[in-house]
């Protein structure tokens, strides 16, 4: 029997690749005999170069950046297909968590480093470029990111403005003349779930501006800085953006992604679940196992696993679901074709007290739960 394993990770536990191992360790100690076929998805955040580079047999490559504020950092990215996709996160080189709490402020972070990155990929002449924008500490509309790939972002003066997305609203004029053509022959997938504008009270600045540092005079002056930003994008560069869905991802990346790169934003889970090679992997198969940290009604929209259990529907498989504990509304996943759900705070500990001890030996754990419940299924 082939039995297809594809988990999401457990935050805080397991990466994807680890869980798929821990849960196909259980099914081979109940079905010794069957054909396990492990296949690690993400959701287009975090993790998901790990994901692909585990799922497609790739390669991870690393390179120097500058970090949010401009420190040196070691961003990683991957290559699938034979080097013809490149996977990126924006987290890694322009990411919140490469900053301590007390120098947190996106009026000064910039996506610089970003750019660095997505040139390092470009310079192994891939034809494509999937990229998650999860995570970011910056509001500067990918300015930096493009600074870094040869635009000037220029003032009234014609300097070039200082990083930082309070600098934008001194942007008098984008000149795109030291910009590299050999883009043009790169596709950019941008793995983006949210629908913000670019600015107004549902944008980049008001919605996530503060949870990078921004208090409530720093947010009004970024939303200003970037409705500027995209006066003269659409002016210089002949795009609209400001009120694209997803503009405002990643402190307005998004946008800036659209406006410099012609990328593409598309929902992350179906990007990443389609470059994992899921459904090639599909035919044939009489089980898929998926699972995350915790299950609820957001599990069915949007992200990995219920991504995973809607194509094994469409292709009357069954699914088995294994998370770490369920949330409000996980009963959800039974119109996608979750046939049984298992958690691990409900099979080691019915009460759910011991949970944080279950997660700590979350993979010896996925392995006995997967044992138990595809003996139960099958």
């Amino acid at each position: 029997m082939k039995i297809l394993v594809a988990p999401n990770s457990f935050k805080g536990s397991l990466s994807a690749s680890q869980a798929a191992a821990a849960i196909a360790r259980g099914v081979r100690e109940a079905l010794p005999d069957a054909e396990v076929v492990e296949i690690p998805v993400a959701d287009g955040g975090e993790g998901t170069v790990e994901a692909l580079v585990s799922a497609r047999k790739g390669a991870y490559h690393s390179v120097q950046v500058q970090g949010p504020l401009g420190d040196p950092v070691q961003a990683v990215f991957g290559m699938i297909d034979e080097g013809r996709t490149g996977v990126v996160e924006l987290a890694s080189a322009s990411g919140l968590t490469l900053i301590p709490l007390e120098r947190r402020d996106p009026r000064k972070t910039s996506t610089y480093g970003f750019g660095q990155l997505l040139e390092a990929v470009r310079r192994h002449e891939v034809a494509s470029i999937i990229a998650g924008i999860g995570g970011s500490a910056t509001n500067d509309g990918g300015a930096g990111m493009a600074q870094a790939l040869g635009y000037r972002l220029l003032d009234a003066r014609g300097r070039e403005l200082s990083r930082g997305g309070a600098a934008l609203a001194e942007l008098e004029r984008i000149d795109a003349s030291g910009f590299d053509q050999a883009w043009r022959s790169v596709s950019v997938m941008v793995a983006c779930d949210v629908t913000n504008p670019l600015t107004g009270p549902q944008g980049a600045s008001y919605i996530y501006g503060p949870q990078k540092g921004a208090d409530p005079e720093a947010v009004r002056e970024l939303d200003r800085a970037l409705a500027r930003l995209a006066e003269v994008i659409e002016r210089d560069l002949g795009k609209k953006v400001a009120d694209v869905p997803g503009a405002g991802a990643a402190g307005g990346a998004g946008a800036g992604l659209i406006a410099f790169l012609d990328a593409k934003l598309v929902p992350g889970a179906p990007l990443v679940v389609d470059a994992s090679g899921f459904d090639t992997a599909l035919p044939g198969a009489g089980l898929v196992i998926t699972g995350e940290g915790r299950v609820d009604a957001q599990t069915a929209y949007g992200k990995a696993p219920g991504e995973v259990a809607k194509r094994a529907m469409q292709a009357s498989i069954p699914t088995l679901l294994i998370a770490g504990s369920k949330g409000s509304g996980w009963e959800s996943l039974s119109s996608l074709g979750v046939t049984s759900v298992v958690t691990l705070a409900e099979e080691g500990d019915p009460e759910g007290h011991n949970l944080q001890v279950l997660m700590r030996d979350a993979a010896q754990e996925l392995t006995r739960a997967a044992a138990r419940a595809v003996r139960q299924m099958l």
